[in-house]
């Protein structure tokens, strides 16, 4: 059995003769660096044999914890040191700008303007096929048949998991339960007169706000969201003349969605 045998690498020995040439590299970082702003020597590293880099401050107020590193190497035999580069390198404690994100990261709801465009990816979950009908109602069959064999269908729809991302979307949001409107209203959009409910599956929990003097009017709001412009909503006094003496008949009905299932029917 033939042993094999393991090279240790070891550290990168500090050339003596690079490592002593401070003055050069200093001379050298002055010709591209303002005189005014080059600092004091800092030290050096060792990069590989026979090549040292030097590295002094810069006191450039806009480049705080930067350094000049001013790269120094030698041929073998020589005693003459020929600098490699000068370069302004961020130091360990630098200020730096914030890591690149992509724009299609950093967009957020709202940032779209007149005359922006906003591309979908060709794989965006929350888009499936058109044929595919995934945000059609099995009565809305036949008709997108006719639609696809004309010409006129949608190339995509809205996919399962896109049509499930808006649902929660919706519910947690302000078109939701929890928007302080709504914990303040005296019904549920429900039991509005105003209330358009969607088509397809969405229409099982939402709906639209037709009440040009709703804060909502126009917008998607859930089945259990409010307002005080619900059709059915009565002024104190006009409560206080329904009071018999049995007590207060009833004036509005509030019908709570507690239970809803935001996990809508996939069928």
């Amino acid at each position: 059995m033939r042993a094999t045998t393991r090279r240790t690498s070891r550290p990168t020995r500090t050339d003596a003769v690079c490592a002593a040439a401070v003055d050069e590299a200093r001379a050298a970082a002055a010709e591209v660096a303002d005189t005014e702003t080059l600092g004091a020597y800092l030290g050096c590293d060792a990069d590989d044999e026979r090549v040292v880099t030097h590295y002094f401050a810069c006191g450039n107020p806009g480049y705080i914890g930067w350094r000049w590193a001013v790269t120094v190497t030698r041929a073998p035999r020589s005693r003459t040191v020929t600098v490699d580069e000068v370069v302004l390198l961020p130091g360990p404690d630098a200020v730096l700008a914030p890591a690149w994100v992509p724009w299609t990261e950093r967009i957020e709801a709202g940032d779209l303007g007149p005359g922006d465009l906003l591309p979908t990816a060709p794989d965006d979950p929350r888009l499936a096929p058109g044929y595919t009908g995934a945000d059609e109602t099995p009565e809305a069959e036949a008709l997108r048949r006719i639609s696809d064999e004309l010409g006129l269908g949608r190339i995509r729809v809205l996919s399962l998991e896109g049509r499930d991302d808006a649902a929660e979307r919706w519910y947690e949001g302000a078109p939701g339960p929890s928007n302080p409107i709504a914990q303040a209203a005296p019904a549920q959009c429900a039991t509005c007169g105003f209330l358009v409910r969607l088509a397809g599956p969405l229409g099982k929990a939402f709906g639209v706000c037709a009440n040009e003097f709703s804060p909502s009017d126009g917008e998607v709001v859930a089945f259990d969201h409010g307002c005080g412009a619900h059709s059915e909503a009565v002024s104190p006094a006009a409560a206080a003349a329904l009071t018999t003496a049995e007590g207060p008949e009833h004036v509005l009905d509030t019908l709570t969605y507690d239970d809803t299932d935001l996990d809508l029917d996939r069928g």
